[in-house]
């Protein structure tokens, strides 16, 4: 379980082939990971397979790269990070699981004062769980749902903060990003549907 509250920017050092997956080696600024510990990259939860001072690998099964974007990325791209919640923590985000539901596309970007306001193409199977003032993880970064401007359309709002800290600021109109509707919608989701349905 996630916060979608990133914790550092990695660099994805070296991509390798691994019996019809991928391994990612990713740099990162922690020295204490361990074998076995969950990873958010971009907002995917990964098991660490390998690690050592400054840097880990992991391991994206094939059905994890049907799912996100991974297959498209290469060495030198900057991945957002987090660790995983410890029960201590503080729940700064909102609770994201790290099962990337798909991706989405950057439809458009402007600057609205001090906030940059993004437009995210997104799944249907996101859109029928989103809505205003809900939240949403866009490449692991938890934020909230500012508006729908279109059907299978979300907007989102960046403060300064979240540019300086996280890749979204890198983001451009065409962009593919990794997307984790809100978990809570999910659940509302699965529990209404023999309702809406009807009597049989």
């Amino acid at each position: 379980m996630f916060t979608g509250v990133v914790a550092a920017i990695g660099v994805l050092r070296d991509l390798i082939p691994a019996g019809g997956g991928r391994g990612l080696v990713i740099t990162a600024p922690w020295d204490d990971l361990a074998m076995g510990e969950s990873i958010a990259v971009d907002g995917a939860c990964l098991t660490v397979t390998q690690c050592g001072p400054g840097w880990f690998g992991v391991h994206v099964v094939t059905t994890s790269l049907d799912r996100t974007n991974f297959a498209s990325y290469v060495a030198g791209r900057p991945v957002n990070l987090e660790r995983a919640l410890r029960p201590l923590d503080r729940l700064g985000g909102h609770l994201v699981q790290g099962h990337v539901d798909g991706v989405a596309t950057v439809a458009a970007i402007r600057q609205h004062a001090d906030a940059r306001l993004i437009d995210l193409r997104i799944p249907d199977e996101v859109a029928s769980v989103s809505i205003p003032l809900g939240s949403i993880a866009v490449d692991g970064v938890a934020l909230t749902v500012n508006a729908i401007p279109a059907p299978g359309v979300i907007q989102v709002s960046l403060i300064p903060f979240t540019l300086e800290h996280t890749t979204l600021a890198a983001r451009v109109v065409g962009d593919r990003v990794h997307v984790e509707g809100d978990a809570v919608g999910k659940y509302v989701k699965q529990l209404a549907a023999p309702w809406q349905a009807g009597p049989k």
